[in-house]
């Protein structure tokens, strides 16, 4: 699977949850914020690690990719830890 078609999979599931949450109503609402943060979050981290290892970019050439793929892994783990916090 692409970056690309990640982020858009993580997009398809937020408004899922959104119109989930609009026919059903919101009775866990911090359930509902964690996962359309996760998503959103998710989804942003993969536009960023996608615009970071873009050959055509020049602000990221001297970025390896493999620093740019830990880069996201660390920041998806600090997300999630931060969500699961809010859950409870």
């Amino acid at each position: 699977m692409t970056c690309l078609g990640a982020c858009t999979f993580f997009v398809l599931i937020l408004l899922s949850e959104v119109v989930y949450m609009a026919i059903v109503g919101s009775f866990p609402f911090n359930a509902f914020l964690s996962g359309v943060l996760s998503c959103t979050g998710t989804a942003v981290l993969a536009v960023c690690l996608r615009i970071q290892v873009n050959k055509e970019n020049k602000e990221f050439k001297d970025l390896p990719p493999e620093r740019a793929f830990a880069d996201f892994v660390l920041c998806n783990l600090v997300l999630h830890l931060v969500i699961m916090n809010f859950l409870g």
